[in-house]
């Protein structure tokens, strides 16, 4: 039992010597500008749903 104590205790700070090891995160980068998209998939996911909506329906009718 005494073992496992002293295994888990030093795993313990072995770990946080790890944690505390990590770089700086780096700085990020100026704001986008005005206006920006907010994601470039928008019109493709628009066309997919109508798409699989119209299949959907016509495929309910049909059964």
């Amino acid at each position: 039992m005494q073992n496992k104590r002293k295994l888990a205790s030093i795993l313990f700070v072995l770990i946080s010597f790890v944690c505390f090891a990590q770089v700086e995160p780096p700085v990020p980068g100026p704001p986008p500008p005005v206006g920006f998209p907010i994601d470039g998939g928008i019109i493709a996911g628009v066309c997919f749903a109508i798409f699989y909506g119209a299949k959907k329906l016509l495929f309910s009718r049909k059964q």
